[in-house]
């Protein structure tokens, strides 16, 4: 694992556990939860506080998907959950390609397995500075045909200090018992986030569509500000009752687009060209 620090600013970087980080900390404040134990002791990506999303966000039903004329069946990542969840880069080890001070650079090659069966080249930059955290992320494709690429990051934020989060987003996909994407509209009243809506106050697992790439999250010295790059188009936004986190995830797509080819191409995921390349930045900026 790999510390960064920037004044009152520190990060820890598992590149082993899915390039992910186990916190990050201003001065006493967590911005971020703090990885459980199970993260650091046991690998288990799914326990840490941000990890990147890719080649794909979210679901894909069933773990199978068809593709220019031939089906897929995916391993199961994600216990007995039926889906395949998260994409591959949270579960495997990368390397370390540069690091600093305050930055490192992190790099994945992925052959074709039962996980994705597309080669694809990643990269990962944490850069921690006093205006904030920065995430950017790069992904190559390095299949031999066009291939289907996605990209996003899973933060896990704490519900300390009563948080609210604030965004604009036109329309929402509410989902089916299957816990996947059934109908898209306009956002309905008790959703809208165009003022703080407490995080109490809502119990969602839903893709917000049209985001217009600025989020606040409003928790008195944990307060964030989120600014993504135009290639984020989506905000999947989880607030489980049952859990002492909230997540607000910058995605390219929405969950399950492999198995929607109605879906209008903003909502799809990239297709990208062999040796073409998706890449976008987020940023995560303290204003506590």
């Amino acid at each position: 694992m790999l510390t960064l620090s920037a004044g009152e600013s520190s990060i820890v970087v598992a590149p082993e556990i899915g390039a992910g980080i186990t916190g990050w900390m201003l001065g006493r404040t967590a911005l971020t939860r703090r990885a459980l134990p199970e993260a650091t002791a046991g690998g288990d990506s799914h326990a840490m506080a941000l990890f990147p999303l890719l080649p794909y966000c979210n679901r894909i039903a069933s773990a199978r998907f068809a593709w220019r004329g031939l089906d897929y069946q995916l391993a199961r990542n994600f216990g007995d959950n039926p889906h395949s969840i998260h994409g591959v880069g949270w579960q495997r080890a990368w390397t370390v390609a540069e690091v600093g001070a305050s930055a490192v650079t992190l790099v994945l090659d992925h052959s074709p397995d039962e996980s994705w069966p597309f080669a694809f080249g990643a990269e990962v930059t944490y850069v921690l500075s006093a205006s904030g955290l920065t995430v950017a992320m790069r992904l190559t494709n390095r299949h031999g045909a066009a291939a289907p690429a996605g990209i996003g990051i899973h933060p896990y934020f704490p519900r300390d200090h009563d948080p609210a989060v604030r965004f604009n987003a036109p329309g929402v996909w509410e989902n089916g018992p299957d816990a996947l994407p059934e109908r898209h509209g306009p956002v309905p009243s008790e959703w809208q986030h165009a003022a703080f809506l407490p995080v109490k106050e809502s119990r969602l697992d839903n893709c917000f569509t049209g985001w217009d790439g600025r989020a606040d999250i409003q928790a008195g010295p944990a307060s964030l500000r989120i600014e993504a790059s135009a290639v984020f188009r989506h905000l999947q936004v989880f607030t489980p009752h049952w859990a002492d986190f909230f997540c607000v995830e910058p995605v390219t797509h929405v969950p399950d687009a492999l198995n929607r080819p109605e879906l209008p191409v903003e909502h799809g995921m990239h297709v990208l060209a062999p040796d073409e390349t998706l890449e976008g930045t987020i940023s995560l900026i303290p204003v506590g």
